[in-house]
């Protein structure tokens, strides 16, 4: 029945209302001529009345916005009061109007239509009040008490509905509002889940792979060192240590650097920082092969132009992730890599020869990224074993699926 209203929206209505009954009450007591301000009780009792009726009716209108139902029933008491007393329209009913259109731009749905039969109740019971009361029938103004009794109802509610009318364009004018809002809020929280997904993606693609390059040298420096036959084979397998530990301080150094950024990311949602391209490909193939897996890299035919960044940090995230798999998953020490920028889109195809944990590897998060990836630009992505080559082939569109993207990801 009470709305949340701030203390000043308050004080101002209260203020408002207070200006109004002390500018219409004096207008309604010489809106009739002496003596002629009621017709069933004495001038001294109307003009109490008109008092009445107008703390009332204004006292309504003062907290119309912060309860439309209580203003609405206190407005219908002092309508009782004059109709009571005997009086006619007079200018304190102003205060009517503003509580009409309280009910229907603040009240509750219910309050709303009550607001509206009020409106429509008040106009009929105010017409009869002018004819049967007043005497407006002895004036002469129509020949017909049923015509006049139409005529006036159909003003008096009219006149009542205007008010309610503007009220409820107000009350839709809110709701768009908060509609607006409630969807810009929801825009926001989509876009921080997107941007929260994708670096995870990106966390899980820099630590996987960084991971898999340190264990597979270290498994390699450890193998060097068990396999070494005797003491004359130390020099050898401390450089190849020396030359280990140099490959596994550089990766984790990149990847520190890597998740520096993306943390930075999270906490400055606005900082994004440079994303990887399709000219950081040499580094990682690097990578791959200090891992100890040789990529033989196809590309044919040749980018055409500058493709959209989000499709570079797709083929790089992809590529990333796939010879991550191969390095951690696979068998022999061979990956193909094959890239095809055709001129509406690029297809990338890595195939190394499966290891024994590569089939339950397709359920992982790196597989499901990849396919993520290729998804959010509109392209496609497919990563099963096939004989004894495990293969993961995407599609990218370069088009303007492409270009839409490279806004939100890039």
């Amino acid at each position: 029945m009470i709305r949340p209203l701030s203390r000043s929206a308050l004080v101002l209505d209260i203020v408002m209302a207070f200006v109004a009954f002390a500018l219409f009450t004096p207008m309604s007591l010489v809106f009739y001529a002496p003596g002629q301000l009621s017709a069933t009780i004495a001038e001294s009792a109307g003009i109490l009345a008109v008092i009445i009726a107008g703390i009332l009716q204004f006292g309504s209108l003062a907290i119309g916005r912060l309860a439309p139902g209580i203003a609405l029933a206190v407005a219908w008491l002092g309508a009782i009061v004059q109709l009571v007393a005997g009086l006619g329209p007079l200018p304190i009913n102003v205060a009517i109007l503003g509580v009409l259109y309280a009910t229907a731009a603040w009240g509750s749905a219910r309050i709303l239509w009550i607001g509206l039969g009020s409106a429509v109740l008040g106009g009929i019971v105010a017409a009869l009040q002018i004819v049967f009361v007043n005497g407006l029938v002895g004036l002469g103004m129509v020949a017909s008490t049923v015509m006049t009794l139409v005529v006036l109802a159909i003003v008096s509610i009219l006149t009542l509905g205007a008010p309610w009318l503007g009220g409820f364009g107000w009350r839709m004018v809110l709701r768009w509002r908060a509609t607006r809002e409630a969807q810009a809020l929801a825009e926001i929280a989509t876009s921080e889940e997107q941007e929260r997904v994708r670096i995870a993606r990106d966390m899980h693609d820099v630590v996987a792979h960084s991971l898999a390059v340190i264990i597979a040298q270290s498994d390699g420096a450890r193998y060097a060192a068990a396999s070494a036959p005797s003491r004359s084979d130390a020099p050898a397998v401390q450089d190849v240590a020396i030359e280990t530990l140099g490959t596994v301080s550089q990766t984790a150094r990149a990847a520190l650097s890597d998740v520096r950024m993306l943390l930075t990311q999270l906490r400055h949602r606005q900082g994004d920082g440079p994303q990887p391209t399709i000219a950081d490909l040499e580094e990682l193939f690097a990578h791959v092969r200090q891992a100890g897996l040789e990529p033989r890299v196809t590309v044919d035919p040749m980018p055409p132009g500058e493709p959209p960044g989000a499709v570079q940090l797709a083929v790089y995230r992809i590529l990333q992730e796939a010879l991550t798999n191969a390095i951690r998953h696979g068998a022999g020490s061979v990956v193909d890599v094959r890239l095809a920028w055709l001129p509406d889109r690029v297809d990338v195809v890595v195939r190394n020869t499966a290891g024994t944990a590569v089939v339950g590897s397709a359920g992982g998060h790196g597989i499901v990224g990849m396919r993520e990836r290729a998804q959010l630009i509109g392209g496609t992505l497919t990563a099963a074993q096939e004989g004894e080559d495990f293969m993961v082939r995407a599609t990218l569109p370069i088009g303007s699926a492409g270009s839409i993207a490279s806004g939100g990801d890039s």
